[in-house]
Formats: structure tokens, sequence, C-alpha cells
């Protein structure tokens, strides 16, 4: 009898790439969704400008990408644009 594993490596050989590429990132959402349900949520207190991070990706926000809904996007962009750190990399 074989493993989980050991199937998904069997089927891994036979997968074109850009299936695989999907496949990976589904895994790793759902390794990061995992992670973050049994983060348990804490009342720490975060400065003004201080960048808050959730062991997310740029990418996990593509998902929301032309769906804002209210009348405050012009007030809430500006709160973004008035409140972001500069990046290190």
């Amino acid at each position: 009898m074989t493993t989980i594993k050991e199937q998904l490596i069997a089927a891994i050989e036979n997968t074109p790439e850009p299936i695989l590429e999907k496949t990976l990132d589904y895994l790793e959402y759902l390794k990061t969704k995992t992670n973050t349900s049994t983060i348990k949520s804490t009342n720490i207190s975060v400065e003004d400008g201080e960048p808050i991070l959730r062991g997310s990706k740029a990418k996990d926000l593509l998902k929301f990408a032309g769906t804002w809904q209210g009348d405050d996007f012009e007030k809430c962009l500006q709160l973004v644009y008035d409140t972001r750190s500069e990046t290190e990399f």
C-alpha cells in the first residue's frame, strides 16, 4: 500500500510545469492557513507606521484586487500613503 506522499510524488512526475506551479501555490496557502489558524490572537500594541507581519505573501492579496466596496476609497488610499514604511531588501 502506498502512502499519500508516495502517490503525490508519482503524480508530480507526469504533471506539466504550469499545473505544478499552481499546486505549489495551493500547498503553500494550505500550510499558511494551517499555521495561522493555530496562532492565538493577542493584544499587541502596534506603533503608528510599524508594519504588521502575518506570514502572508503579496500574491495572497491578489485575490482581492478590484474588489473594493465602499465610498471611502480615496480617504483609505491617502491613509496608506501617509502611514506606509520603506521596504528593506
